[in-house]
């Protein structure tokens, strides 16, 4: 085949339910390569449908599985997207082109976040969802840091152009998984913050909550999403507070959980009582 050729990656973790709507998008790649993390459902079957290119296994952090998927890759170029997001028709075509053309190493694809059937463009970031990200790379320039949620990604090789087809990401299906996914985040980002040995400062992180508000509802322009965008800046701006009062107040997983010194010695109390 004439050109560089491009590996569809996604990672999935039981994702029976999403998975083959997201793989027959990805029919235009030269090759789909499916991480399975600890997979518990019916995700493998599905996944035999359209590769045999199945990469399983189980990964405590995100950086470690990402790679895992990459080194599996046998193509110049990577797309790399979860079982969440779909690939258009007019995104799959700009796509080959790009990878056709590109003297860069990597770039940006922009995203369009569906919470249920709505469409809320405005308003994401601050660690609590994005507008645009570099699913587009040539295998080796993308790193994926060590932290737990959110990590940090670094690339060596010059961004080119960002592309105008959108991925259309379902990233919430109401507002209680929406909130259910602010505690999954702080609570990871609670361990991440133990294991540095500096949580933070409880004054700092409530300044924050103003200042992180502010950047997606005013600077982000949540405000164009109306109630929507308001509960974007919200969980925006709770992030890092609960992740910080988290790993503060919280027992570290694994833990022995606190003994109610009060209840244990009403108890005893109505044993003794009890023989008495």
């Amino acid at each position: 085949m004439n050109g560089p050729q491009l590996s569809a990656l996604v990672v999935a973790h039981d994702e029976e339910c999403q998975l083959a709507e997201c793989l027959i998008c990805l029919g235009f790649a030269d090759e789909i390569v499916v991480v399975l993390d600890r997979c518990d459902d019916r995700s493998r079957e599905i996944a035999l449908r359209f590769t045999t290119r199945l990469v399983e296994g189980a990964w405590e952090r995100e950086g470690p599985r990402r790679h895992a998927g990459i080194e599996a890759c046998r193509s110049e170029w990577i797309l790399e997207v979860d079982a969440d997001e779909r690939v258009t028709a007019e995104l799959a075509a700009e796509i080959r082109r790009v990878v056709a053309t590109s003297a860069a190493a990597w770039h940006l694809i922009p995203v369009d976040n569906y919470v249920g059937t709505r469409l809320v463009r405005w308003g994401w970031g601050a660690s609590f969802g994005r507008s645009a990200h570099a699913a587009l790379f040539c295998k080796g320039v993308k790193h994926w840091g060590k932290e737990r949620v959110h990590p940090v990604v670094s690339f060596a090789g010059q961004q080119g152009h960002t592309l105008s087809s959108r991925l259309i990401h379902y990233v919430d299906r109401d507002i209680s998984e929406m909130l259910r996914r602010l505690d999954r985040y702080t609570s990871a980002r609670a361990q991440d913050l133990r294991d540095s040995g500096d949580i933070g400062g409880y004054g700092r992180n409530l300044r924050r909550i103003g200042s992180r508000f502010w950047k997606c509802y005013v600077g982000r322009r949540g405000y164009r999403e109306g109630p929507f965008g308001f509960l974007i800046a919200l969980c925006a701006a709770l992030y890092p507070i609960l992740s910080y009062l988290k790993a503060r107040l919280d027992p570290p997983p694994g833990s022995a959980p606190p003994t109610d010194s009060l209840s244990a010695a009403r108890d005893k109390e109505q044993v003794i009582a009890g023989n008495g």
